[in-house]
Formats: structure tokens, sequence, C-alpha cells
């Protein structure tokens, strides 16, 4: 039968005595579909954080935020989010152009759950979702290969203070971050970057 560990893992569980209670896990908890209560987690979510990794392993970890709800569950075997404008740097994105293997975290820290996502990324020019996001670059579209709860034992509670101004919403003004119109940056932004509007709104 196949297992998500493999000898990295099983010798620190020999190690510690925990290969009984991970294969329990395993079996009890870990699923390749994404039930109804889950989508309804995921779909409460204002944020997530994705790790990638290049065709060398090199990881990469990211913090990926919008309105509440911008990771769509497009069905159980499915997650889609959009990219939006950043740093131009594109290192999860890019990543996954290379490896498309990708870990996606979920946490309510309000309420102290987690729930973790492992699958395989794509991005196709066209996709049908892109005109329902307000400025989005494109939708990356995850197969789900693995769903499983993380016990929340660790979760430092915190209270939600307040939106990001930077969320792209259909018929508001996004503004422009400051970075991008001080001196080190401002010459070297993509053509079409927001920020050389001189209108724009910055903060």
């Amino acid at each position: 039968m196949a297992t998500m560990f493999h000898d990295g893992s099983r010798d620190l569980q020999d190690r510690f005595d925990t290969r009984r209670i991970a294969d329990r896990i395993e079996s009890l908890l870990v699923h390749d579909r994404i039930n109804p209560d889950e989508a309804h987690f995921i779909q409460s979510l204002d944020m997530f954080f994705l790790a990638t990794a290049d065709e060398q392993g090199r990881p990469n970890c990211s913090y990926k935020g919008g309105a509440r709800g911008f990771v769509r569950v497009v069905d159980e075997r499915t997650l889609a989010f959009p990219n939006y404008n950043g740093n131009g740097m594109y290192l999860s994105a890019g990543n996954l152009m290379a490896n498309p293997h990708v870990g996606m975290l979920f946490i309510d820290f309000e309420h102290a759950d987690r729930m973790r996502v492992n699958g395989e990324a794509s991005i196709e020019d066209g996709d049908p979702l892109l005109e329902e996001y307000p400025e989005a670059q494109f939708i990356v579209r995850v197969a789900v290969r693995e769903v499983f709860p993380n016990c929340p034992r660790y979760i430092h509670r915190m209270t939600r203070v307040e939106d990001s101004p930077f969320v792209p919403r259909a018929g508001c003004e996004t503004p422009v971050p400051s970075w991008k119109r001080m001196e080190w940056s401002r010459d070297a932004l993509a053509a079409d970057d927001p920020a050389n509007d001189p209108g724009a709104t910055v903060i």
C-alpha cells in the first residue's frame, strides 16, 4: 500500500517509537478528496502558506493572501487560487512551473484550526476562473493528492484586525505599495505595473 512516509520519516518514527501512531493517523485522517466540511474551512479563510521547490528540490515558502474565500474548491479533487501583482520575482509560481509538487497550509488563528493539502499545481492560459478575480494575473489549480488535519495545540490564538487594503476588489481602486515608487525600484518595474500610473494612490 502506498504511503506518504519515506525512509527519513521512518527512521525518525522508529527512533522515537512513533511508527504506530503515524500509521494510525495516516490510515484514519489522510485522504485524497476534499469533503464538504473541509471545503467550507478552506473557503472561509483569507490566507494560506504555500510550499514549493525548484527543479533541484530547493524549497521556498510564501504567504498568500486575498479576500475571504479567494481559494476556490472547484471540486473534491481540485483547488484554485489567483496570482496577483507582487514583487515580480515569481519564486513560488516559477518553482511550480519547474516542479509541480506543492504543499498548502491553511490556518485559522482565531479558532485554532489548521489543515494541510498536498498536490500538483498547474497554470493554464485562459483559465475560465480568471475573470472572477479582479486584477489576477493567472490562476493556479492544484490537483489534490493528500488532505489531512493537523493538531492545533501549537497554534497561537490571534485576533483579526483588518483586511489588507492591497487585496484587489471589483469596483475599487487598488493602491500601490510605496516601495514601488522608491528610487531603487521605480525604473525597473514592468511596463504595465500599476505603480507607473502617476495618478495611482500610494500607501
